[in-house]
């Protein structure tokens, strides 16, 4: 207990004095939301790897998912870190980076606002954001309970108090980069804890094949006749997996506090170095979650009784008291860096694109950081009240809520964001539609989703549908309905041909 009370409070200790450190970087808007765009490869891999991976991963995902279809199960966090990660930082980026200092625009929201001249485009997304984020924060508590429940015997609201002063501490304090440099150090925990959690993990089943002979022989009637099924290629449920994957790893692509990253990097060399560091940190951490989960299967839990959280927790609950400690950290590093983030983004979309000129007309940038600060400390109580509601209590529709969030956010953000980026065809009514549709289906997912087709009931079969859906979507309404002005898309991609957007200054 001395062990893991002291890492803890070291682990503390630091993440305090970083937000103290960071404080003369965020006395304005430029600076507490994006670092003043000029953060190197290393923090932004981090940042983007750490906010992408959080303990819904850890303990809810991977048992979930490795209870589900085994060691196949590791395919997810392959498709994390080649499709959500690699992928992402190719061809999103750079233009990313490149069209929203030309839009001078900080939040997704506002991106839409500037590229399609639409004050209402700009106040609908930060609604949905505002919407939509909310529950997705709440949700990061989950799996903490039961971990330090196994770890100190706390509390369960102790632990989400704690946890959200502490966040909120360094993020009011020092903004966008106080989240970057902690960001990093929680990215190094959770890289040596997961490698250790899985080495010791394997050796307490006699290693690796001892591991995975004993897996392969492991059956499951009501998942699947197949013999050996949980430790073969694709497991139980090929489709129902692959339905995952596109949901966790295309999903960051419309998900505003992942792109978000991509505004404040620094040059092009950064983003090149960015794109191997974030997959390499995927790959690991994904990887290995979702390979651990796998496994879970060989110990002995009644997932009917006790839920799929208690499967990681039940599988290292045996563990020495240092990596038990290792594995609080971890979990709390992929939390706090999440929820650092996704509060980070709610308080500067409601701020600047709610607020700001719709509200209050007139805003100096000490009046914006200073709200910005005072909302952070809302999004944190509120979050933590849903999630303490949520635990003490039989409310389904907030667990509902929770697992659509990702759905909803990507099936209405991706395709418009993406195609804004290269294409010049799209339409502001394009957008709207794919708002509309991407909000909606996976609301009438949450409300009534007896009446979808069966393959849709399910939220994450129903959030890879609208992401995809929306691919569709978007060009087919933009080819049928009016253009912008040409001289307004000719001032937006003008960005791309001036010689600092050249691929050959990866400097500038």
């Amino acid at each position: 207990m001395i062990i893991k009370i002291a890492m803890l409070l070291l682990f503390f200790g630091v993440m305090i004095a970083v937000g103290i450190y960071c404080r003369k970087n965020a006395t304005d808007v430029n600076g507490f939301v994006l670092g003043g765009r000029n953060v190197g490869p290393w923090l932004t891999a981090f940042a983007y790897g750490t906010s992408y991976f959080s303990a819904v991963i850890f303990i809810g995902y991977a048992g979930q998912f490795g209870w589900k279809f085994g060691v196949a199960s590791t395919w997810i966090g392959l498709g994390n870190a080649f499709i959500g990660s690699l992928l992402a930082w190719v061809l999103l980026g750079r233009r990313t980076r490149i069209m929203t200092r030309h839009l001078e625009s900080k939040t997704m929201p506002e991106f839409f606002g500037a590229r399609f001249d639409s004050s209402m485009l700009k106040i609908v997304a930060s609604i949905i954001v505002f919407i939509f984020l909310i529950p997705y924060t709440a949700s990061l508590y989950n799996g903490l309970s039961r971990l330090f429940g196994m770890a100190f015997d706390l509390d369960y609201t102790v632990c989400i108090v704690a946890m959200a002063v502490l966040t909120g501490i360094y993020v009011i304090a020092g903004g966008y980069m106080a989240t970057a440099i902690n960001d990093f150090i929680q990215g190094i925990v959770m890289l040596i804890g997961i490698v250790a959690v899985i080495w010791a993990v394997l050796a307490s089943q006699g290693g690796f094949m001892e591991a995975y002979q004993k897996l392969a022989l492991v059956e499951d009637a009501s998942a699947s006749a197949m013999p050996g099924a949980f430790a073969s290629f694709f497991g139980p449920a090929p489709f129902d997996l692959l339905c995952v994957v596109i949901l966790t790893s295309l999903g960051t692509w419309g998900l505003p506090q992942m792109v978000q990253k991509f505004y404040a990097i620094k040059n092009e060399e950064a983003i090149r170095k960015g794109t191997i560091i974030s997959t390499v940190f995927a790959i690991v951490v994904a990887g290995g979650c979702y390979f651990l989960g796998g496994f879970g299967r060989l110990y002995d839990i009644d997932v009917a009784a006790t839920g799929y959280d208690a499967i990681i927790p039940a599988m290292i609950e045996k563990l020495s008291p240092f990596l038990i400690a290792v594995v609080v950290i971890l979990v709390l590093s992929a939390s706090m860096s999440t929820l650092s983030s996704l509060v980070l983004a709610s308080s500067s979309t409601l701020t600047l694109d709610l607020i700001k000129g719709t509200i209050v007309k007139k805003m100096d940038e000490k009046k914006q950081v200073l709200i910005m600060r005072a909302f952070i400390v809302v999004f944190i109580v509120i979050s933590a009240v849903i999630a303490v509601i949520q635990y003490k209590s039989s409310v389904t529709f907030i667990a509902q809520l929770m697992g659509i969030s990702w759905g909803a956010l990507a099936g209405a953000f991706l395709a418009p964001f993406i195609y804004s980026l290269y294409w010049k065809g799209v339409t502001k009514l394009s957008v709207i539609v794919n708002f509309i549709f991407g909000v909606g289906i996976m609301t009438w997912n949450m409300l009534a989703k007896a009446s979808l087709p069966a393959v849709l009931q399910s939220p994450i079969n129903c959030g890879a549908f609208a992401m995809l859906a929306g691919l569709v979507i978007v060009p087919v309404v933009s080819l049928v309905t009016p253009k912008l002005p040409a001289e307004k898309i000719q001032s937006v991609f003008t960005c791309f041909a001036r010689p600092e957007a050249k691929p050959e200054n990866r400097n500038l």
